[in-house]
């Protein structure tokens, strides 16, 4: 087999393919979980934050998660909305967004806490795979510009 200067074009020999499809499968597992919830996976993992949390400024939410403002606004935006959070500019500095979850959002933490577990049943690895994936996918994105 003769090798050629287009092999690195190669849907299969992308690494960011897999990563991204495989992305797009576990959200789509997510989802029938989360419709329980009247949640997006999104919505999901910012609450999971303020269930740790309690109160992040929007910077440090969008860090954490590895989103933007200009995503994790319409996110938190809905989030107040549904009574699950509370913004409000910091007195100190007012270009400074806090968030703070509710009590409504401390309750919803009683529904989702099966979520993990039974997403976790559905995916083919090991303990030990899993574990595993996590470390280098953390490794992956703790790479620095």
């Amino acid at each position: 087999m003769s090798s050629s200067k287009y092999d690195a074009l190669k849907l299969e020999n992308q690494l960011c393919f897999p990563l991204y499809a495989a992305s797009r499968e576990v959200i789509k597992r997510y989802r029938p979980l989360l419709d329980e919830l009247d949640l997006t996976y999104t919505q999901y993992v910012a609450m999971m934050v303020f269930w740790q949390e309690k109160a992040i400024n929007v910077k440090a939410l969008g860090e954490k998660l590895f989103l933007d403002s200009g995503t994790l606004t319409p996110v938190l935006k809905s989030l107040e909305k549904k009574g699950y959070v509370c913004r409000r500019r910091s007195f100190e500095d007012e270009r400074v967004l806090s968030v703070e979850i509710t009590e409504d959002g401390e309750k919803l933490k009683e529904k989702a806490v099966s979520i993990p577990q039974k997403l976790a049943s559905c995916v083919n690895l090991t303990t030990d795979e899993s574990i595993e994936l996590y470390r280098l996918l953390y490794k992956l994105l703790d790479k620095k510009d």
